[in-house]
């Protein structure tokens, strides 16, 4: 298949993409707009911009639609979400079968959500504080039956607690056995700093003994006392695990004061982990103990970007007891993150679209095969704007959504036209 009229990221001129069997094979500048002939079996792009497909690089499929069963979060915090979840777990009384497949249904509707936004990548949680594993059990059915539409990673993550939950290394240990891609920590949560720091040390011993990724929320607070960030650094640091590791959320960042960020700011270099920040729910959830100001509750963006570290902006929930709205559009959390994170200037917008796209594929440890080069998987989307600035300046739709060659998302023909298939 052949594609003209194309737009590539940070390029002026237009381009003609081809493909075979899934993989790029031609990838060749045009001098000028490429008049249609009849018959020709190609798509055209009609100048709209071609990239890679968008990354959805933090969420919680098993919670997800879920807000208001069987209580909404009253004060917006982080912990009352947290007590809601545990109160849902013990209010369901359905089957373990019939659990797992409501949970199935509410993560196939917000993957084609998803989808239909341009996402091909994913990183789902999946609570291991329930011994009945029905989250795990669900989304990795899940992973298997969608797997045409997106990749999915799970993390194997201990919601309530790895040693403050009654045999949570166990059940931890028991959900990466079962197929778990990532392994997951919650340490500012733990009871003392003591458990918290011994369950850094356990989540990454257990990646390392089964060769899995890490992904920890670390320090999700307003607390500038808690500096989890320092211990799960240090650790991969001594382990050379730092580019298979990802710090989730690390809002306490945004209360740590200067010096010690400084201090802080080396060793996280050295240790090459990535983060990830969820913008419009670590707004919504923190900040919520001050009076005015009010702090923005969230880890600092622009200083890890600019200090060359990996960062990318996620969704983290869809209507659940953390955060009650949401529709799978990231390009909505990408200019929610831009706006919150002062970050509006010229050089941050021209190239605003890594924050959901290749920042996530190096956060999910995807990049070798993510790419629009030839010899990659044929995976990219075209969404009706010239460039970045243009992308988020109107909101941009994706307009077609290509996986390993084949077409499985299609809107308006004016924008993108198959001439024939």
């Amino acid at each position: 298949m052949k594609i003209i009229n194309a737009r590539l990221r940070q390029q002026t001129e237009l381009f003609s993409v081809e493909y075979e069997h899934g993989r790029f094979t031609a990838i060749t500048p045009q001098e000028s707009k490429l008049a249609l002939e009849p018959n020709e079996q190609l798509i055209d792009a009609d100048e709209n911009l071609l990239m890679t497909p968008l990354v959805e690089p933090h969420i919680h499929l098993d919670y997800v639609l879920t807000a208001g069963e069987p209580e909404w979060n009253m004060t917006g915090t982080l912990f009352e979400g947290i007590e809601r979840w545990g109160q849902r777990k013990a209010w369901v009384k359905k089957s373990q079968t019939d659990q797992i497949e409501d949970t199935k249904r509410r993560a196939r509707q917000v993957v084609e959500m998803l989808a239909s936004h341009g996402i091909q990548y994913v990183r789902t949680h999946a609570d291991t504080t329930d011994p009945a594993m029905i989250g795990m059990q669900a989304l990795l059915e899940i992973k298997d039956e969608v797997k045409d539409l997106m990749d999915i990673q799970i993390v194997a993550f201990p919601q309530e607690g790895i040693e403050s939950f009654d045999n949570g290394r166990h059940l931890l240990e028991k959900a990466v056995q079962m197929g778990a891609d990532v392994v997951g920590g919650i340490p500012h949560f733990e009871y003392t700093r003591d458990k918290g720091v011994s369950s850094v040390k356990f989540l990454v011993d257990l990646a390392d003994k089964y060769d899995k990724l890490i992904d920890v929320h670390c320090d999700e607070t307003d607390d500038p006392s808690s500096r989890f960030l320092e211990v799960l650094a240090d650790e991969v640091l001594q382990r050379g695990m730092g580019e298979r590791t990802t710090a989730s959320h690390t809002t306490a960042m945004g209360s740590y004061d200067n010096a010690y960020c400084f201090k802080l700011f080396r060793l996280l270099k050295q240790s090459k982990i990535n983060f990830i920040c969820c913008p419009t729910e670590s707004i919504h959830l923190q900040g919520r103990y001050d009076g005015y100001p009010k702090r923005r509750g969230l880890t600092r963006v622009p200083e890890i970007d600019a200090a060359g570290m990996n960062v990318c902006f996620a969704q983290d929930s869809i209507r659940d007891p953390w955060y009650p709205v949401g529709n799978g559009n990231i390009m909505r959390i990408l200019d929610a993150g831009l706006h919150i994170c002062h970050m509006l200037g010229y050089k941050d917008l021209s190239r605003c679209l890594d924050f959901v796209s290749v920042n996530g594929a190096k956060t999910l440890n995807v990049h070798n095969d993510y790419g629009i080069e030839i010899g990659k998987p044929a995976n990219f989307i075209i969404l009706n704007a010239k460039d970045d600035y243009d992308a988020l300046a109107n909101q941009a739709k994706v307009m077609l959504s290509v996986r390993h060659g084949k077409v499985i998302m299609q809107r308006q023909l004016e924008y993108c036209k198959i001439l024939s298939e």
